[in-house]
């Protein structure tokens, strides 16, 4: 298989020093792409580490069994990783996992593909799945959805101010005609944004389409659930990296460990003593950002956040 599309891993060092890794040692990539940091993994584990990867998309699948054909440290599952609970239990690993990174959203390869329907930059079909096979498009979603729906997406997804305009133009013009591609979206979402308030720094349907793509693929709801149910995976001293790229899916990274670190305020008033409250996980340092270096040579890594968080109990 021919790898048309680049893709250029974000905080690849920073993700991967955060796992700490142990030559014998088995981690997770949760999200595998087109292998970046699951390279990176696999060179600082010896014989008898290993690595199981997640994907919902076939083609970084099919990417996976050719790139790493003859390491048998290394195991791709075809599965969206609110799967990886399930299917880690099933291996009879849970509470052995030393690591788990999860670089979450789009892929570049995903982005810079046309035929994959995620940007308005590229002509396509209005598809936005990761995982084409699963599931129904967007194109499919916008021509039955009603009004609300699709203004309750685009403002509580991609924080758009003219969420029901836009949403009205929606539904106006499908009434006329199916729509099938990024171009025909992206044209109504501009005619819809009134020129004189647009943000002169953002195409005018940036927000919508990256909404309606949270939308499809449920990518808030799954990041929940697999967040929920790591700890249980992970060895005492097990390590979980979060690279995060939307506000959203950062607050839910943020949220999620603060909750696992913190004393609950319920505590706080009864006669215990600090000793004997011990929280499943600690922070591991701050919030990392990718550096000038990097955003000088990917500017994508712009709005990406890295988040660790260590089981202790």
């Amino acid at each position: 298989m021919t790898e048309l599309f680049s893709h250029q891993p974000v905080l690849l060092n920073e993700a991967v020093d955060a796992l700490a890794i142990k030559a014998d040692g088995i981690y997770i990539d949760g999200t595998f792409g087109r292998g970046g940091h699951s390279a990176v993994i696999l060179s600082q584990l010896g014989e008898t580490g290993k690595l199981i990867a997640f994907d919902q998309d076939p083609e970084a699948v099919a990417i996976a069994q050719q790139r790493f054909a003859n390491d048998a440290r290394f195991e791709i599952v075809h599965a969206n990783f609110s799967d990886m609970a399930d299917v880690i239990k099933a291996k009879a690993l849970d509470g052995k996992i030393d690591g788990v990174l999860l670089d979450i959203g789009v892929s570049s390869p995903q982005f810079d593909d046309g035929a994959r329907g995620f940007s308005f930059t590229q002509s396509g079909p209005l598809d936005m799945r990761m995982n084409p096979e699963v599931g129904e498009s967007a194109a499919e979603w916008l021509q039955h959805a009603e009004a609300k729906d699709i203004a309750r997406v685009l403002k509580e997804y991609g924080e758009e101010k003219f969420a029901r305009r836009i949403a009205g133009f929606i539904v106006e013009r499908r009434d006329e005609q199916l729509i099938e591609t990024t171009e025909q979206l992206a044209a109504i979402i501009d005619d819809a944004v009134p020129k004189s308030k647009r943000d002169k720094h953002k195409h005018p349907a940036t927000r919508s389409f990256q909404a309606i793509r949270i939308h499809i693929n449920k990518e808030l709801d799954v990041l929940k659930q697999v967040l929920e149910s790591v700890n249980e995976l992970l060895v005492i001293g097990g390590r979980l990296a979060v690279i995060s790229f939307h506000s959203l899916e950062d607050r839910i990274t943020k949220r999620f460990i603060k909750k696992m670190t913190t004393e609950p305020a319920a505590l706080r008033d009864l006669p215990i003593k600090n000793d004997d409250i011990v929280m499943p996980m600690k922070a591991i340092g701050k919030a990392i950002k990718a550096g000038k270096a990097e955003l000088a040579e990917n500017p994508r890594a712009r709005s990406a956040v890295l988040r660790i968080a260590e089981r202790v109990s």
